[in-house]
């Protein structure tokens, strides 16, 4: 087993990487950028070497300064998290060639899984079911005009090097292809460098399913539970959920089993995740996540499966310490991810300082944050604060248990979207397990947080001043809400 493990992120995933390390006696090293000078994670960690400007280009991201920092602090070993270079193939190959290990697959299994055209090819050479689309790049819209005759429309144009729904374009009728071509194409090649586009059969109606799997050095690979991720908003998830609502364990071993042998297709090693888009009764792969997900620890509540401690002990040549038939689903896990956002401001970032924090407890409550009273949020980074999962019996009870976390949950000095969450968890579609993709857009849900946002007012005025703030702060922090309501009820003439 390792001695000392550098983690590569910050934040709270920096934290929960550091968490694993301290149960398994090993010693962390933090980097962080001046941003994070006063960080949580910087000060977690059993040591901390600075990296940098607080840019990411000038710090999280820069390959030989994060090396430089194993180096001379003597970590055998460096641990991505997610984001940053967590799927960069360079720098796992810069690892490598260095002799320190790279928590996470071969730069190889990256690299494969990097160009969704390759991984295309790959699964479908494999045996795993794919949509309709192309089978390379498009550049042509006269090519692409007599694919999507072939297929079908609505079709999706798609960035072949992205990710996170960066470039995704809709297409519904034939007079919209070329310009959407162009417009996808743009954007692939500022945002990745490569302004290859592939074309797949648009799926509607469709939930997003993910897979979950580990896998050791030694041929063993297993899932460890399904995910389902289908409240997004463009692309982004922002509720997730274990088991999905529409699961059986018939499908499950069905689909478990595909996400295997997808795997197994690239020779992966490590914590990983298959996603599925799931539509009608049939499900085709959509991309495989070479990394650990932000939403693992949902995973973790319902099997007791600690997915960070097994990626550290495969990382090490240990073999898988469970086998499929050891693996079970208990309950049910539903994480949000509460950022500093304005939902009723097209969820714009709310950077700032937090004034006050209170995190929700009690019964079946996880928190993974990375803040506290007085922290900064940097403009520079995701906005997130923490991801709050709450784990009951069935369904039922855990969405019960997250609106009460959330009603807890006491953030001040920057704006959150946790009432955009209390909105959802209290739609009826949403209680019955009645989601797909596109459930934010068919719901209105927004006229719903307006409504939410108000009722939360007296809950903002009790609950804070509980926390020694001056209740006439308080009153004028209501005033300002009720004024900010007021504004964006407005018709667009009047602003």
């Amino acid at each position: 087993m390792f001695q000392k493990i550098l983690i590569a992120n910050r934040g709270e995933i920096a934290i929960r990487i550091m968490r694993a390390c301290r149960e398994l006696g090993i010693s962390t090293v933090a980097v962080y950028s001046e941003a994070d000078r006063n960080a949580l994670f910087a000060k977690y960690a059993d040591e901390a070497v600075f990296v940098g400007p607080s840019p990411a280009s000038q710090s999280y991201l820069r390959i030989d300064r994060i090396l430089e920092a194993a180096e001379e602090t003597g970590a055998e070993a460096i641990h991505p998290g997610y984001g940053f270079l967590s799927e960069n193939p360079k720098f796992a190959r810069a690892c490598e060639e260095k002799g320190v290990v790279f928590i996470g697959p071969t730069s190889s299994s990256i690299d494969r899984m990097g160009s969704k055209i390759a991984a295309r090819d790959i699964m479908k050479e494999a045996g795993v079911p794919i949509v309709p689309g192309s089978e390379g790049g498009i550049s042509d819209p006269a090519e692409a005009a007599d694919l999507v005759e072939a297929i079908g429309y609505p079709v999706m144009l798609k960035p072949a090097a992205g990710g996170g729904g960066i470039g995704m374009k809709i297409v519904w009728e034939e007079k919209d292809l070329g310009p959407a071509l162009e417009s996808a194409q743009s954007i692939a090649r500022s945002a990745f460098s490569d302004e290859t586009v592939y074309v797949e059969k648009y799926l509607t109606d469709p939930r997003h399913i993910e897979f979950q799997i580990l896998a050791d050095s030694k041929g063993e690979t297993i899932y460890v539970s399904d995910r389902e991720c289908s409240i997004q908003r463009r692309h982004q998830k922002l509720i997730e959920e274990s088991p999905s609502p529409i699961m059986t364990p018939e499908l499950r071993d069905e689909m478990g089993s595909i996400a295997v042998r997808a795997a197994e297709a690239i020779d992966y090693r490590s914590a990983g995740t298959v996603e599925f888009m799931y539509s009608k009764g049939n499900y085709y792969f959509l991309e495989m996540n070479t990394r650990l997900q932000v939403e693992h620890p949902i995973t973790e509540m319902v099997t007791s499966v600690d997915l960070a401690k097994e990626q550290i002990r495969i990382a090490a040549g240990e073999p898988l310490a469970y086998s499929q038939d050891e693996i079970e689903i208990r309950g049910w896990a539903i994480e949000c991810r509460v950022n500093a956002e304005d939902p009723l401001n097209d969820f714009a970032p709310s950077p700032g300082r937090i004034k006050r924090y209170r995190s929700p407890g009690g019964p079946g409550i996880r928190v993974d944050s990375g803040v506290y009273a007085g922290f900064l949020i940097p403009p520079y980074y995701d906005s997130m604060i923490s991801k709050v999962v709450a784990m009951g019996r069935d369904r039922n009870e855990a969405i019960a248990r997250m609106e009460r976390a959330l009603y807890e949950y006491i953030v001040t000095g920057v704006k959150t979207n946790i009432n955009f969450h209390l909105a959802v968890l209290r739609n009826e579609r949403f209680r019955q397990g009645d989601i797909n993709t596109n459930f934010l857009k068919e719901e209105a849900i927004m006229e719903e947080v307006k409504r939410v946002t108000e009722a939360e007012r007296e809950k903002g005025l009790s609950l804070a001043s509980a926390l020694g703030a001056d209740a006439r702060k308080v009153a004028a922090i209501s005033a300002a809400v009720g004024a900010y309501m007021s504004q964006r009820e407005k018709p667009a003439s009047e602003e």
